[in-house]
């Protein structure tokens, strides 16, 4: 087994070669399916409301986030020997293999169901029911089927109540985890080098986040699986993003969007699994920040505007700036700005307690909500002339 990592600098000694892996396999993965892409006539044609680009752009990007991704995690299996986690005396990383080939199961689930979605075959209630497939998967590999131990926090022993109805409470609000990540993260791919940017800098801030829980937990079990998620999401994002970046060669589809939400659900409910649960839960919840506001901006401006709720339109945030008259990429700019304070602010739990996280946390949110009112971003719009 390899020797302990006590330093930060020997943890990234250690971890580095994961997120190496994952962004070189998605940056020679990239190319290669675009080009078959293009063979098999695999594109995204333009139209003129939701899909303003101007030529038909291949997709197939996200099965290059996959395979860099799931190399990333393989490597790491590889690495680390897959033994059982370490115990009193035993130290150094290690993976939980069973969990570690459930989440990779996941991934190929979800990137499938995206991948149908991107071949105009699968309707919403379809991509509804893959997702919860999908997070069944999870809980029945052991992530997120005791999620009602966040209460532990809070002074609550729910590990004392039947199986069952901890079951009964922790699926249900997995499958909710699950779902909402997977359909913000595909919100929010509307730009080119949107998503691909947004979420590599989430990654970043989960990664600093798992890094320094792991560094002083003294290798408790999921600590590595933190760390190695993390980096295998941020070197898959960023293998992809200079061929996504704007002119787009390639986009990722629901299959890669969709992929990188799974992701953010998956560290979300690893964070749920730590030591002061709440506390390092509001941080990884934190560094999702943008997604989650522009997906509830959306609904809220649809609702308000009596649209229907699972109905594209253009009403995000980064349509309505560049609607606007923005540069699109000033408004990438703008978002991967946004998204850095987001993973910032997810990385209080390092130095703050729960006391001062809260109010710092509800205080972010109303900045948010001030900002939305003073640039009028749910508004009621004027019915279409005749």
């Amino acid at each position: 087994m390899p020797p302990n990592y006590t330093t930060l600098g020997e943890e990234i000694r250690a971890y580095w070669p994961i997120l190496a892996c994952a962004f070189a396999v998605s940056l020679v993965a990239t190319p290669l399916c675009r080009r078959y892409a293009l063979h098999k006539n695999i594109v995204d044609r333009p139209d003129e409301f939701l899909k303003p680009h101007k030529r038909p752009i291949p997709y197939l990007g996200g099965v290059a986030i996959y395979l860099g991704w799931a190399a990333g995690i393989l490597f790491a299996l590889v690495l680390f020997a897959a033994t059982p986690h370490p115990t009193a005396g035993a130290r150094g990383p290690s993976l939980n293999t069973t969990l570690t080939l459930g989440i990779l199961t996941a991934g190929l689930a979800i990137t499938l169901l995206g991948l149908f979605d991107d071949l105009h075959l699968a309707s919403p209630a379809v991509k509804l029911a893959g997702g919860m497939v999908v997070a069944v998967i999870l809980v029945l590999f052991g992530l997120g089927d005791d999620t009602l131990l966040l209460l532990r926090s809070i002074g609550v022993h729910p590990e004392n109540l039947p199986r069952v109805l901890v079951l009964a409470v922790s699926i249900p609000f997995t499958v909710f985890i699950v779902l909402g990540a997977c359909n913000a993260t595909n919100l929010i791919d509307g730009l080119d080098g949107l998503c691909s940017g947004v979420l590599g800098i989430m990654a970043a801030g989960f990664l600093v986040l798992a890094a320094d829980l792991h560094l002083w937990n003294d290798w408790r079990p999921l600590d590595v699986e933190r760390v190695v998620i993390s980096s295998a999401m941020m070197g898959a994002a960023l293998g992809f993003l200079p061929y996504n970046r704007s002119p787009a060669k390639i986009f990722m589809g629901d299959a890669g969007s969709m992929l990188l939400g799974l992701n953010a659900a998956i560290l979300l409910l690893l964070f749920a699994k730590s030591s002061e649960t709440i506390r390092w839960m509001l941080g990884s919840l934190m560094m999702f920040g943008l997604p989650l506001a522009d997906m509830v901006l959306t609904l809220a401006r649809r609702r308000r505007n009596q649209r229907p709720l699972m109905v594209g339109d253009r009403s995000h945030f980064y349509d309505q700036l560049v609607d606007r008259g923005w540069p699109i990429q000033r408004v990438v700019r703008v978002s991967y700005a946004l998204a850095a304070f987001f993973a910032l602010m997810g990385c209080a739990p390092i130095v703050l307690r729960l006391r001062y996280i809260v109010p710092l946390y509800m205080l972010v949110v109303a900045g948010v909500v001030a900002l939305v009112v003073k640039f009028k971003m749910v508004r009621v719009e004027p019915p279409p002339a005749p």
